[in-house]
């Protein structure tokens, strides 16, 4: 993709970013992540609020991380706190790539356990990165809560934050296998597996966590 200086001019870049192709969208964010303006923040944060081309809010995203952190960050914390789930989802996902641990207040138990599965899937992946030394005991015992949740996606998104945390999750997970609830069990015993060996795929982790549930038994030994 080539730039021209017809890319450089602001006011045309910042049309485009609504322009109805899809890849003219794309090739404005890249021209805004390539030269980097205060003038194209706002702009950014709201287009990725609605923007419906996965591949076009990576650029965004993207942009956003060129962008210097003094004008990103409240900006994209505020948006953690909007009624759209895409424009949390999002705001979640472009913290967790700047990666600044000034944003850490943002990731609220209620963010963390938010109805809405995309919007969990970020906070979780966005907590495991900007979670302060000594609260990731603390993060995974709300994380915990979620055991169970959702179709095959959304659990794998939990079982990968809670095992990025090591051995903090430990007590929470061989809790969570004695639960009543054989769905939380077996995700608790298919992410305990993970902790132990990562190279275990999950299908299988989460099939054999099943079948032991269903039997009546547990798996030995913790990690």
């Amino acid at each position: 993709m080539t730039m021209t200086s017809q890319d450089a001019d602001p006011m045309r870049v910042l049309t485009d970013l609504e322009d109805g192709r899809a890849s003219v969208r794309l090739r404005a964010a890249l021209a805004v992540g390539s030269a980097p303006d205060p003038r194209f923040v706002d702009k950014l944060v709201e287009r990725s609020a609605i923007e419906p081309e996965f591949f076009v809010r990576d650029m965004l995203t993207w942009a956003l991380t060129r962008q210097p952190v003094s004008l990103t960050l409240d900006r994209l914390v505020g948006e953690v706190r909007s009624d759209r789930p895409q424009a949390r989802s999002q705001a979640l996902h472009t913290l967790s790539k700047i990666g600044d641990r000034r944003a850490w207040p943002a990731i609220t138990r209620a963010v963390l356990c938010d109805a809405d599965d995309e919007v969990a899937r970020s906070a979780w992946r966005t907590a495991v990165v900007l979670v302060p030394d000594g609260e990731e005991p603390a993060l995974a015992a709300v994380l915990a809560t979620q055991l169970g949740r959702g179709d095959r996606e959304t659990q794998l998104s939990l079982s990968r934050a809670l095992v990025a945390l090591g051995e903090p999750v430990v007590e929470v997970l061989d809790a969570a296998t004695a639960v009543p609830d054989p769905h939380v069990r077996a995700h608790a015993l298919a992410t305990r597996r993970l902790l132990r060996d990562p190279d275990a795929g999950f299908a299988s982790a989460i099939e054999e966590a099943k079948r032991v549930v269903a039997l009546g038994g547990s798996v030995p030994g913790g990690r």
